[in-house]
Formats: C-alpha cells, structure tokens, sequence
C-alpha cells in the first residue's frame, strides 16, 4: 500500500529568513495525522537567506541528518565539531544524552536549501557523536546509493537505529528499483524533479509511505533527485 504526502499539504512557516516546509508535524505546526513514519520523525525543507541561521540551540536523544541541496551550511556544536556542509555531503549528528549546536548560512548573500531529517534512535542516553561524508554525484546516478545505515556498510554515515537512507539522481527516462522485504517499511521524498514511484506521479516536495513488501520502481520523466528510507 502506499500513501501520498502531497507537497502543498505540508505544514509551512515562513520566518522572513527561513522558508520551511514541514512533512510531518514540528515546531507550531501540528497535525496528529502526521506525527512521523515508524523511526522517521522529520523532514523539513528548509530555505535560510544568505547572512541567517540556527543560533545555538540544544537537542536531546534524536539523530540528526543534514542534506544540503544547495549553498553551504556552517556548522559549530559543543562536541567541537565545525565544518561546512555542502551539497553532496551528508551530516549525521546523535544528539543522545544532550548536544548545542548552531548552523548558519555560509554565504552572507546567496540562500542555502537543504533538508533537516530527524530519526528517533534505537535507545535513548546515547553518547553525543558527529559524521560527516561526501557522496558524489556520480555515484548516486541513475543508481540508489546507501548513504545512512545502521552499520555504516559501504561507506555510509552510520545511525542508531534500524533504517537506511538511499539517495538517487535520476536523468530523464532513468529509473531504479529496491527490493522492500516483509516486516519493512519505506518513505520516498522527492528532493527536485518529477518520479512516478510504481506508476504513482510525484513532484519536488511529495512523499509517499510505503507499507507493504514488493518492489519499488521509481522513473525519472525529468531530471530528478530522491531518497528512500527503508525502515523497520
């Protein structure tokens, strides 16, 4: 069975500085009909203007992954952790027993655009931990490339949890397939471009859960770029 996420009936806020687009239920945005999908508790498109950002903030027991889009983010936590974030790259922060960290715009005038994804982990009073891997284009195209795991095969970023993030892009007429096994679960997320998973048209911004075993086939009718978590 799958479910649609319609991009334009997800939560948004606009802050001036932040345009953000909420899949599931966050901040001042509530719907009980959408806490989250198994594991996977948020995904939000997030728009910060050149010169803005996160100023340092706390989180507790969660694993946090960055994937920017477009622009660079700057990141700095209490861990001693500072880097830039740039598309391609995929952050994995385990905020466990509790971490502050703050992310801003590397560029004081041209936006960035990236996806915030939070995944509840396996256990909570998690020792704090960061990661951070570049995965290039040519090795998400035309293919599904596992970019998060829970045991970190293949040179992905490794999480506390049962789930796996694979990303793909996609050129027109280009499609992939991935096996989901029995007593597993799927959320699709189009990040740009235009898919049909299965037959099913989805633009930038929709979703789809994924609640039964089969195979997923997703084809590109434009350049596109996605990812598909496989959860438990």
């Amino acid at each position: 069975m799958i479910t649609l996420r319609k991009s334009g009936d997800r939560g948004h806020a606009n802050h001036g500085w932040l345009d953000s687009y909420h899949t599931f239920s966050f901040a001042n945005y509530y719907d009980p009909e959408h806490m989250g999908f198994r594991a996977l508790r948020v995904i939000n498109q997030d728009r910060v203007d050149g010169g803005a950002g996160f100023g340092t903030h706390g989180h507790r027991d969660m694993e946090i992954v960055s994937y920017v889009l477009e622009g660079g983010l700057d990141h700095r936590d209490s861990m001693g952790n500072g880097s830039t974030i740039l598309p391609g790259d995929v952050q994995r922060m385990t905020a466990g027993t509790g971490v502050l960290h703050s992310e801003f715009n590397h560029s004081k005038t041209d936006p960035v655009r990236f996806l915030q994804i939070w995944i509840e982990p396996g256990r909570r009073g998690l020792q704090p931990g960061y990661e951070q891997k570049l995965f290039s284009r040519a090795e998400k195209l035309n293919q599904l490339r596992e970019i998060v795991s829970p045991d970190g095969r293949d040179g992905s970023v490794t999480i506390h949890q049962d789930a796996r993030i694979f990303a793909a892009i996609l050129e027109a007429g280009q499609k992939v397939a991935h096996q989901l096994n029995e007593n597993r679960y799927a959320w699709l997320q189009v990040v740009r471009g235009a898919i049909a998973l299965n037959g099913l048209p989805l633009v930038e911004g929709d979703g789809a859960a994924i609640a039964a075993a089969g195979t997923l086939t997703v084809q590109a009718s434009e350049e596109s770029e996605l990812l598909l978590f496989d959860l438990a």
